[in-house]
């Protein structure tokens, strides 16, 4: 583009000088009236249609360099399959429209290929899942039936508790594996309900009480008075909070309180949102970004010494969004805290 700015500059100067020097010969003409009057009227028409036809290869290459501008805005905007119409150009305007179109091709050809290898991994994932489940129960179910017989040892009763321990982990694993591969695929339907938010915070802090008492931790939640409903998949919601309070049992400093912060506010256009914090502080320090967080197999344990997939945020944050919500993650020093918001749904 800047090359054909740069020419189109240079004949629009050769133009100006063109009818400068026309007009010149004019007025010398008429000063000294010359008697050559034919051999003038013949220059004058010779710079006439020189000029002429330098406007008219301008005006169509002006014309060539705005169809090959719109192109590029549209293959920007995402219209991969466009074209650019390379009937009636030439040169420069030709080789550009040529390149334009290789470019948006190459691109076309790459977004393709890695939409396919997600596909391909999403469904590898799938899979080797489903494959590990179908043994699996059967492990889960047997070791319960083992743990049902009068078995006295207390070391057998070890391996035991041992091998439930380990199942009911691989079970987790391979449920969080499915439901990422889920998400990144689009193969998610939602059943889409009216939810008291603050009822559902309750009864998720009383499922998660004893593992709150293991690890010393205090929630405390501070909400509005009556209900706040929100419109979402009672599952998937019960999943991202699940997850989040996961995240705080295996991370949180023992000895120390979970704040579960709802508030309702209005925006600008007079809509009401809802927003759910959940604060703690980290036993570790926290050496990743918020962004890096939320991506799958990514865990804030750099050294994993903890039980953890790496799933839980990434499957809480495309789970918020797939429920209109927004996901964010701050960090401030050792404070971790998630913000959700939710549309608020009228009683």
């Amino acid at each position: 583009l800047v090359l054909l700015m740069g020419r189109n500059l240079v004949n629009l100067l050769f133009l100006a000088v063109s009818l400068v020097s026309m007009a010149a010969v004019v007025r010398i003409s008429i000063r000294k009236e010359c008697i050559n009057a034919g051999a003038t009227v013949i220059t004058i028409l010779l710079l006439l249609l020189w000029n002429g036809g330098i406007g008219y290869v301008l005006y169509h290459s002006a014309l060539a360099r705005q169809r090959i501008l719109e192109g590029i805005g549209l293959i920007r905007e995402g219209n991969l399959s466009h074209k650019v119409d390379e009937e009636k150009l030439y040169g420069e305007d030709l080789a550009l429209a040529q390149a334009v179109n290789s470019i948006g091709e190459s691109v076309r050809s790459a977004v393709e290929t890695s939409m396919k290898d997600e596909r391909l991994k999403a469904d590898l994932i799938t899979n080797v899942s489903h494959d590990i489940k179908t043994p699996l129960t059967s492990i889960i179910n047997y070791v319960d039936l083992i743990k049902r017989e009068n078995i006295n040892d207390p070391k057998i009763r070890e391996y035991i508790e041992v091998l439930d321990a380990k199942s009911q982990r691989l079970k987790q694993l391979t449920d969080d594996l499915v439901e990422a591969s889920k998400i990144s695929s689009g193969n998610i339907v939602l059943q889409w309900e009216k939810i008291n938010l603050i009822e559902l915070l309750n009864q998720t802090i009383g499922e998660f009480s004893e593992k709150f008492e293991e690890k010393a931790l205090f929630p405390v939640l501070r909400s509005p008075k009556g209900s706040v409903f929100i419109e979402a998949d009672s599952r998937r919601i019960w999943r991202v909070i699940e997850n989040l309070f996961n995240n705080i049992v295996k991370y949180a400093l023992p000895g120390t309180r979970v704040y579960i912060d709802l508030d309702v506010f209005e925006e600008e256009e007079k809509r009401r949102l809802v927003l759910l914090s959940v604060k703690n502080i980290s036993a570790q320090p926290l050496n990743v970004s918020p962004q890096e967080l939320t991506e799958r197999f990514i865990r804030g344990d750099e050294s994993r010494t903890t039980e953890g997939s790496g799933l839980g945020l990434s499957i809480a944050k495309n789970l918020t969004e797939a429920q209109k919500g927004i996901f964010e993650i701050v960090m401030d020093g050792d404070l971790f805290k998630v913000n959700m918001t939710f549309p608020v749904l009228d009683e």
